[in-house]
Order: C-alpha cells, then structure tokens, then sequence
C-alpha cells in the first residue's frame, strides 16, 4: 500500500495522507494496528502460552548474536524480524517442552545457587567483588530486568539439570568402544607419487580455431558482472563546519570553570549492611563502635558485606558526583571531611558513608582549553545542522523523480559512482547497506529514490540507479588470455591425468611406487602407519586410502586422486592394522570414551526432544 502512495501520490496529497495517519496513530496507538483482537499469544505448548515478548526478546538476541559475529560485514537483510521469528518460534517451543519435562521431572534450582552464579559472573564484578550497581546497569543496557535475567538463569540451570541427567543416562559398553577403536585407530601404511601439472603445461599450444571455438562454447562464462551507476547525495559533517564566534567560546569557557569548580573529587569510604533480620542491630553496634573512636576503616573490615571494599577498609575510591547512587552522592556532597553519616538507603542496603579527601578541581586557562572548545563548538552546531539537512532530505526526496532538485533546493552536491557491482567496490559503495538499496526492486526497478541510509559516524546517504548495465558477453579480445589459460590448464589436467592411470597400471602390475617414481623422475613418499587424522599424509590421499577396502592376503590396493591444484598422486596402500582399543594409550582412550559417550549423549537428547514433540499438543497461532 505504501509503495502504491508512493507511486501515485505526490505533492500536498502526500502529506495530507501522511497527516492523517499520524492522527490515527496518536488517537488510538499504534499497537491497534499491530495487534489482532484475538488472543495475545503467538503459540500454545500444552495449554502453555508463549507471549510475543517472548518471541521478540528471542529475535532480539538471535539478532545480537548476528552483529556481534559479523559486525561490518553483516548484510542488513539477515536482520529481518521476519525472516528470524520462525526460526526463534521453534527454539521457544522446543525451551517450553523441556522445561515442561523438567517440571515433571521436579528439577529446580535454589535462590542461592542462582545468587552464587550471578554473584561469580565477572562482567557483574568489580575489582573480584560483585557490584549490584553494576549488574543492574548491564542488565539494563541489555533490555533485561534482574527479574527477567534471574528467571532466564533458573530455566538454563534447570535445563542443564535435565540434559546432564540424559547424557547420564547413556556410556559406551567395552565392545562398542573396540568396535569404534577397530576404526578409528586403525593404520595404513601409504606409499604415494606426486606427478606436478607443471610438467604438462609447457608442452601445449593452443590455436586460434581451438579460442575462438571455446568463446562461442562457453559464452556464459564471460559475461560481465552486472552494475549501475549511481548519483547520490552524501552528508556528513564535514560539510556542516562553520567558523564559530568567540563569544561561543567564551560563554562554554565559564561553563567549564563552573564545571571544574562543582567536580571535585570526594575519596569516599562506606560500610554496607544488606537487607536482613539483623540490620538494624548491626547498624547499632557499628554506630557504636564509630562513637567510642573506632577506626573506620577497622569497622568496616569488620561489618560491612560489600567484601571488596572491606578488604581494603571500605575505601570506594573517588567520585565527581555521578559515581554511586543519587542517594549516596547526595549524602557525599552534604559531608564534611572524616565525618560520618546516617545511614543511607540504596538497592544494595543500608550504607554508613565518610569522605576521607576532597580535591577541589583546578580550573584551565581559556586558552589551555581553546582548541578544544571551538571544536567541541564547531562539531556540535555541524551535527545540528547535519540531522535538520537530513529531515530535510528525507522529505524531499521521498516523492522526487531525481535528486537534482532535493539538492538544489538544500544546496547539496549529487556525486556519481560509475560501474558499481553486487560484489561490491572500494570506498563508500564497500558498504553492504548501500549495495543492497542500490540493487533492491525498489530502487533498480520501481526507478525510486533509496531511503536516506544512516552509515555510522554521522554519515548519511540517499541514492538513486542513473544506469543500469544488464551482463554482456566481453569480446573474444578481452578475454583471450583467460580462455588460453582454461584450454591449457584443461590439457594440462588430461595429460596429468593419462599419466596418473599409466603409473596406476605399472603399480597394479608390480612395479612398486618407489620404482615408479624413479623410472618416471617424481617425487615420492612412505608414511607408515598412517591414521585418518594424520597431517602428513596429503588428505586426497588419505581420504581415498582409508576409502579403500582392505586388500586380501597381503596384497596391496592402489589408485590415483587429482588435487585442487591439478596435481596428480599415485598411491598405494601396502598394509592394513586394525585398530586395538587395549593398545591405545590411557589419554587416547579416555578421549575415545568421552567422544563415544557424546556421541550417544547427543543421539539420546534430539530423541528425547523429537519424543517430547510427538507428543504434545502445539498450536502456533
């Protein structure tokens, strides 16, 4: 419907539409045209709802995790909610089943052993102590509750109860880890020629007839790759630098020296007493102790529960105003130097405070700090002027049929890329988001304006297709060269290959491979008691000569196999010995144990979650 408005309506009836829309959102909230009047659920797992939050925070992480492993190189389609809700639905109804066996199962986790993870987590840490501050910030920037956080522990905990309990369930017999040792410790003597493709190419011409034969052969394999040139408008701040006044200057000048002079340093000291049966009378006799002359330091080694700060006699360190709670700032602020407070009230508990220093800050000439404002200045007022251009520009361009005239009237430049390809360019079209405007339906072939992309850093771009340059076959004369360099690597190949089965059929015949080599001048090579992992042995051969059965009284099984490079390797296996789980090292076969029962491990936990799916009554509303 948007891309028809798009289309068809311009001008003032544009705006009047839009207008209108905004009204009905601000009227009725947006939520009345992104939820049904149905129910609230998007799936039921045995009368169990799963909620749209919940499938949100699932797409949510799912998209976290594809930023973090791809970052620059992330294609912003692989983002869509769309295109990752289906896969996330599933992951919640297989969360839901298990947990619902775990249920069943009476599996459940203590608040303490969630508090003692949480509490050993150490990005909720500071300086090896757990810092609550800290962790409800993490939580926070994170979009999650310590509630929702705590809830998501507990079902992992319980989770982990439940598989642990499956793999448990299952170990491998002695006879089923000789029958794995019989293969995977098995060895082959391997004796194998290296025949180089090098040796080939020198010899081969190729004629004119057998090119140009080529070219109209294979005229799909020389097309060109597909482009447009593209003219686009690009903002950044550079473009919005302007002189700036000295009066600006000097008004941020007292600015920063009222800054200066309210930042000063307190070091801070506390003793905390976390919520409990005995706070108050704790609070008591610490207060006591404080009145009869007791060290604070000494007091707060010996009652406060912030166990870092203890160790070192409740010493926080300093803070400028904003480094704890507003409660505890406040508290800071209000206090004179060695005195001691009332207790404060935070999240963490009840604080006994001192401030034990306090550095007045020192305030910088004007022109120690000059540069550094006029820039501050400078930058500020350009990215001001930035994000108005690019509102601006959004507007205009949305309905324009070129960017010529959103430019004009801005008093923007329209640059133009020539020749820019899906696979990307150097500089500014490297950019995925950008390639996949440029060659989206809407742009390449609807004609329109792209959105005003942002890039990072305060970049912004809006382009449109001025050319597009379906593939074309190159002529014969560009491609010559290439087309030469296929046929001869093609009969360079043949030839290695017609090699490869004469030295096959000399070893098949008797003729051993040490012979072989040496009648022909190629290189070879003896590994004795080759295993599968062996990373001697070039691993085309090694596949193959374990592919192989194993030969009957004695004699040896032979082959040849081609390499990426063209290369070509004649080979013969001249024994075979079964592996023997007895011989093996204690190491070894403890890590044939541990592979075997995962193995089994893995097989019983995807039956058990296929079983769990049999049987239940799922609906996906």
């Amino acid at each position: 419907m948007l891309q028809d408005i798009r289309q068809n309506v311009k001008g003032p009836a544009a705006k009047i539409i839009v207008g209108l829309i905004v009204i009905a959102f601000s009227l009725f909230g947006i939520e009345s045209i992104l939820v049904g009047s149905g129910g609230s659920g998007v799936a039921e797992v045995n009368g169990e709802e799963i909620s749209p939050l919940e499938l949100q925070q699932a797409v949510t992480t799912q998209q976290r995790r594809l930023i973090a492993m791809m970052g620059d190189q992330l294609d912003p389609a692989l983002l869509d909610d769309q295109r990752l809700s289906q896969q996330a639905l599933q992951g919640l109804i297989g969360r839901k089943l298990l947990m619902q066996a775990a249920q069943e199962m009476d599996l459940v986790v203590s608040e303490r052993e969630i508090g003692m993870v949480i509490a050993g987590m150490e990005q909720f840490q500071v300086d090896g102590a757990f810092d609550p501050e800290l962790y409800k910030a993490l939580l926070s920037e994170s979009g999650y509750t310590p509630a929702f956080f705590k809830q998501s522990l507990r079902e992992d905990m319980a989770l982990t109860q439940l598989r642990s309990g499956l793999a448990g369930t299952e170990f491998a017999t002695p006879a089923e880890l000789d029958l794995n040792a019989r293969i995977t410790a098995e060895q082959r003597d391997i004796r194998y020629v290296s025949i180089p493709m090098e040796n080939f190419r020198e010899d081969i011409e190729v004629s004119d007839a057998e090119i140009e034969a080529f070219y109209a052969e294979n005229e799909s394999q020389f097309l060109t790759e597909e482009a447009v040139d593209l003219d686009y408008i690009e903002l950044t701040p550079a473009a919005f630098m302007q002189p700036v006044e000295e009066s600006l200057v000097l008004e941020a000048y007292e600015l920063e020296k009222d800054s200066y002079e309210m930042q000063a340093a307190s070091r801070v000291s506390h003793i905390l007493f976390a919520a409990g049966d005995d706070q108050e009378q704790r609070i008591a006799q610490a207060q006591a102790q404080l009145a009869a002359g007791a060290e604070f330091a000494d007091v707060a080694g010996e009652f406060s529960d912030d166990i870092g700060s203890a160790a070192s006699g409740g010493d926080l360190g300093y803070t400028s105003g904003d480094a704890f709670p507003a409660e505890m700032e406040e508290a800071i602020a209000a206090l004179d130097i060695n005195a001691i407070s009332e207790p404060v009230e935070t999240d963490a508990g009840l604080h006994l405070i001192q401030v034990t220093e306090r550095d007045a800050g020192e305030v910088p000439t004007l022109e120690e700090v000059r540069d550094r404002l006029h820039d501050e200045i400078q930058a500020g007022e350009a990215r001001v002027a930035l994000l108005r251009t690019v509102e601006d520009l959004k507007d205009l361009t949305f309905n324009a049929e070129d960017l010529d005239g959103p430019a004009t009237e801005l008093g923007l430049t329209v640059a133009r890329a020539e020749g820019v390809t899906r696979s990307g360019d150097e500089g500014l079209f490297a950019n995925n988001a950008l390639l996949t405007a440029a060659f989206s339906e809407d742009v390449l072939q609807a004609g329109n304006n792209s959105e005003v992309i942002e890039l990072g850093e305060n970049r912004f771009v809006v382009l449109r297709v001025h050319a597009h340059h379906a593939p074309q076959v190159s002529p014969l004369e560009v491609v010559r060269d290439q087309i030469v360099a296929q046929i001869s690597d093609q009969a360079a190949r043949m030839a290695v290959a017609a090699e490869a089965r004469r030295g096959l059929e000399e070893l098949r015949s008797g003729a051993g491979a040490e012979q072989f080599a040496l009648e022909s001048g190629y290189e070879w090579q003896v590994e004795l008691g080759a295993e599968r992992s062996s990373a001697v042995v070039p691993p085309e051969v090694l596949r193959r000569a374990f592919e192989l059965p194993a030969s009957e009284q004695g004699a040896s099984a032979s082959d040849f196999v081609m390499t990426a490079a063209g290369d070509a390797l004649v080979f013969e296996v001249v024994r075979v010995t079964t592996g023997d789980y007895q011989s093996l090292a204690e190491t070894r076969q403890q890590m044939l144990q541990r592979q075997v029962s995962g193995e089994y491990g893995g097989l019983v936990d995807t039956e058990f979650q296929q079983g769990l799916r049999n049987n239940a009554d799922i609906s996906v509303l």
